[in-house]
């Protein structure tokens, strides 16, 4: 998969270098995800983490139109990464295989996905996530821990900490590692976070 790049903005001179990495992120929600990964850019001061941000929930090909255009006006540089992020929901494998087919084609593309939801792999900050079979017992296991839970991502909750928690639960459910996306319950987001923090 993929590796680090972007979220703060340095101006430069003309033939130098940009001062950060950048991992640049196109994700299917407008809310949890766009916040979640600009935690991430106060947590590693050396990448900066760019959320592409959408008008609307977007279906993996919108996902996958939107990062293509900001890279053709934005192109990589060396080490700079672009990570595609969706949900497994209802989504054919026809449609995520487009993604997974572009994240294959270049050492500095990406592909994490959780199923069934993003929220599946926020839930994973708590616990190991045993016995959820469904998105709605995602929604219902994460409010046990995050009773007003609304979408949005609070620091306070998200800590470092838990986000290594995360990363190794979700690494442990990934066993044999997929090479794709998961089929059963679980995510590869911890990938995408191997990658900002270059530990994979």
């Amino acid at each position: 998969m993929a590796g680090s790049r972007r979220g703060y903005q340095r101006t430069r001179k003309r033939g130098t270098r940009r001062f950060k990495r950048r991992v640049i992120i196109a994700a299917e929600g407008t809310i949890s995800e766009p916040e979640y990964f600009q935690l991430l850019q106060s947590i590693d001061t050396t990448v900066q983490v760019h959320p592409l941000k959408g008008k609307h929930h977007s279906s993996p090909p919108q996902v996958l139109e939107r990062m293509r255009k900001h890279l053709a006006n934005d192109p990589l540089e060396e080490e700079d990464e672009a990570w595609l992020v969706c949900d497994k929901d209802s989504w054919t494998d026809q449609q995520l295989r487009e993604l997974y087919r572009w994240s294959d084609n270049k050492s500095q593309h990406g592909f994490a996905l959780s199923n069934p939801k993003f929220e599946y792999w926020l839930l994973l900050h708590f616990e190991d996530g045993n016995g959820v079979g469904s998105a709605a017992g995602v929604d219902r296991r994460l409010r046990e821990h995050l009773p007003n839970f609304d979408k949005h991502i609070s620091a306070r909750h998200f800590t470092p900490e838990r986000i290594a928690q995360a990363t190794n639960r979700a690494r442990r459910r990934d066993q044999p590692p997929t090479s794709d996306w998961p089929r059963a319950i679980g995510s590869t987001v911890y990938r995408l976070i191997g990658a900002i923090r270059r530990d994979t």
